[in-house]
């Protein structure tokens, strides 16, 4: 069964799991009306495509979140495969360059789902002091912009980003650019490893499109009233 196409919801849940064990249990509590789900590279390492399939047959939209960064052809298959599983968005490096990103979108465009593509740009652990220690000088907002740029010029469908940097992204590639932010934090929950945070409805007011939202559902008291909560704010 397909995703529901319904459910425009602006939450993604990030399952930050270890196994799938642990992952069916949070899923259990949640509702795939409220809520679309992100499988990162631990839980897709544990639990394999399998998993991912089978939330996509439970009308769940999946966003894997695998971060591929290699040689044009190597992503390219990759992309392909993870479209194959029926996943509604999936990720590059936009420092992979253009020839990679173009490749990767251009191998999905056969696949009967037709995932969202979209690329990272400058993770939100990063400040400018870790920017500069990999060796990278521009100042972040800019280094982000120019990524960014790339990732359009490439085809794809918009770019993983910090809230801060949405009103310069909206502003200079369109309405129609996808913006999805992680580093979401209700104003009442620990900032945990993420430097830059905003709270929900101002990554929304800023631009975002959707909101990627970890430990303040999966690891609160009751994960299925955190995220009526906090779906309630995005409604606001």
């Amino acid at each position: 069964m397909a995703p529901n196409p319904t459910n425009d919801s602006k939450i993604i849940v990030a399952l930050d799991y270890a196994d799938a064990h642990s992952a069916v249990n949070l899923i259990a509590q949640l509702d795939p009306k409220l809520c679309k789900l992100k499988i990162g590279k631990e839980l897709f390492t544990a639990a394999g495509p399998q998993f991912v399939e089978k939330l996509v047959s439970q009308n769940y939209q999946i966003f894997l979140d695998l971060k591929f960064h290699d040689i044009p052809n190597t992503v390219a298959k990759a992309c392909k495969a993870a479209s194959n599983l029926g996943v509604w968005m999936l990720n590059v490096h936009a420092s992979g360059g253009l020839e990679m990103m173009q490749a990767a979108h251009d191998a999905i465009q056969s696949s009967q789902s037709k995932p969202i593509l979209i690329a990272v740009t400058v993770l939100t652990s990063m400040n400018q002091s870790t920017l500069n220690s990999v060796g990278i000088h521009t100042e972040l907002s800019a280094h982000v912009l120019s990524l960014a740029r790339l990732t359009q010029q490439a085809g794809l469908g918009g770019v993983v980003c910090s809230a801060l940097e949405a009103p310069m992204l909206r502003q200079n590639l369109g309405k129609d650019f996808c913006l999805v932010t992680p580093g979401i934090r209700p104003a009442d929950t620990s900032q945990d490893d993420q430097s830059r945070i905003v709270t929900p409805k101002e990554a929304l007011k800023a631009g975002s499109n959707y909101l990627v939202i970890g430990r303040p559902i999966t690891q609160a008291k009751n994960p299925a009233e955190a995220l009526v909560s906090i779906y309630a704010q995005c409604s606001n």
